[in-house]
């Protein structure tokens, strides 16, 4: 919800997506709303785009691409109402709509693993409730999650007394602890996006204060489909452990709102600086798990130890949780250098422009519904106060850079331009980083605009299969290329 590519029109992405003091185009609706301020006709516009994504991963040393996606989208599209209402003063108003993340993609990744089983996630979480089997597959209203309720019961996960100690055990770790190895297979799908409405307005006063702001309605469509595998690779029929599957399916919907303020002061014909600010988003978002589980533990129960298990709405188990949710503060800063500007201006023109945005990663929460009705209970709060900890100690504050410049031909425009963004994650051990480069064509004349753009992204991240408190996390490196072509079609009046 956070961590997500530039997007635009096709002028606004071919120049990086720098439009903190630019102006003069839709998109400072989601960028900096003052820049409506330098409009004093009015345009309709509509961006459709067409994406395509691949993702390599590197785990345990062993690399796999995974197949390509292919998409199309609705770019930044809508309506800018502008007029001048004095020689020297114009107002705008706006409705734009963004796909401001896109979710579509597919990661998968294998390895062979001696260290470590995602079964001991299971067991940690179990030993760590104090509850008996019994219990944690009885009693309703057990906080466990899915995936450890059904490794109890299909014996992936279970207790035994050592030295007279009851131990929880998963039974991989037999096939670990006598020097074996698991083949390990995470196969991730998700789709989806946020579409954002966003209403904006702005004033401009002998034009060089422009002050503007938005308000936007993010909505969200989040999917992901999981299937994960560990299977037994030392050929001994009798450890216990022979494979297991997991397969989930996770959603999340819902939509927030924000508010969007900024201002660009122009001193002169040549020159622009910006400042804006971007709330949180605060978001109301209902979750929704299905999952199964199948384990053959070769004749640790029974003659034949295979079992399954499914959780869902219909069996008995509760699929949903609806939360509150604020995302990070965004604080953008912006200049721009405009060349062959003025009333005497001949030959080329252009521009070049720039933005820094800071984003407070460590600040988003997790919270009780906000029509709270005494049905969550205070357990349910330490739950959220948890997972808040959590946010500040795996994330920083963290920086994006936008740069981009065009030169204008009459009724061509030449475009390039590009953005990189800092990692986000506080442990430095963790490589991850987003860039784009980009460039495109614009063509101007008798009202009509149309523009054309393509974008290359290349996003380095990491992904964890599962995590542990009591030994040290692998994770996969994953490399995604995506290439998405921006076509901006309008007319002014």
């Amino acid at each position: 919800l956070s961590y997500t590519n530039p997007s635009g029109t096709a002028r606004e992405q071919a120049i990086g997506g720098a439009m903190g003091s630019l102006g003069g185009d839709i998109s400072s609706n989601f960028v900096n709303p003052a820049g409506l301020g330098f409009y004093k006709t009015s345009e309709f516009l509509l961006s459709p785009a067409f994406g395509l994504s691949k993702t390599k991963s590197q785990y345990l040393s062993q690399n796999e691409t995974g197949p390509g996606k292919n998409h199309f989208n609705l770019g930044t599209s809508g309506l800018v109402l502008g007029r001048s209402v004095a020689p020297d003063k114009s107002t705008a108003f706006s409705f734009a709509i963004n796909r401001a993340a896109d979710f579509n993609g597919h990661v998968r990744y294998s390895g062979n693993n001696d260290y470590s089983s995602a079964a001991e996630a299971y067991a940690e979480e179990y030993a760590y409730s104090g509850l008996s089997i019994d219990d944690a597959l009885t009693q309703p209203g057990i906080s466990l999650s899915y995936g450890t309720r059904m490794a109890l019961y299909t014996y992936l996960v279970d207790t035994a007394t050592i030295g007279g100690i009851t131990q929880v055990i998963a039974q991989p770790q037999k096939v670990l602890a006598a020097g074996g190895q698991l083949y390990q297979l995470n196969d991730l799908r998700t789709s989806g996006g946020i579409t954002e409405l966003s209403f904006g307005f702005a004033s401009a006063r002998r034009d060089k204060w422009y002050l503007g702001a938005a308000v936007g309605i993010p909505i969200v469509n989040y999917r992901r489909d999981l299937q994960y595998s560990e299977t037994d690779l030392s050929g001994d029929n009798n450890n216990d452990f022979n494979t297991y599957r997991y397969r989930e399916s996770y959603t999340s919907r819902g939509a927030g709102v924000n508010i969007k303020l900024g201002a660009i002061f122009r001193p002169n014909a040549s020159w622009r600086v910006g400042l804006a600010v971007h709330s949180p988003t605060l978001y109301s978002l209902t979750d929704r798990v299905n999952a199964s589980l199948f384990s053959d533990a070769e004749g640790y129960h029974h003659a034949d130890s295979t079992s399954s298990d499914v959780m869902d709405g219909n069996s008995g188990g509760v699929n949903s949780l609806r939360y509150d949710l604020s995302s990070p503060w965004h604080f953008i800063a912006s200049g721009s250098y405009v060349f062959g500007a003025g009333p005497d201006a001949q030959g080329r023109q252009g521009f070049i422009t720039g933005d820094v945005e800071y984003i407070t990663n460590k600040s988003p929460r997790f919270s009780l519904p906000s029509d709270y009705d005494g049905y969550y209970s205070s357990t349910d709060n330490d739950y959220y106060d948890g997972l808040n900890s959590v946010v500040k100690s795996y994330y920083k504050n963290s920086f994006n850079f936008r740069l981009g410049g065009e030169i204008k031909f009459d009724a061509l425009a030449v475009r390039a331009g590009g953005s990189y963004s800092l990692s986000p994650y506080a442990d430095s051990d963790i490589k991850a980083s987003r860039a784009t480069i980009g460039g495109g064509l614009g063509y101007r004349n008798h009202g009509i605009f149309v523009d054309l753009t393509y974008v290359e992204c290349f996003q380095k991240d990491a992904n964890f299969p599962y995590r542990l408190s009591d030994k040290d996390n692998i994770y996969a490196v994953t490399r995604q290329s995506s290439g998405n072509i921006i076509l901006t079609m309008g007319i002014k009046f």
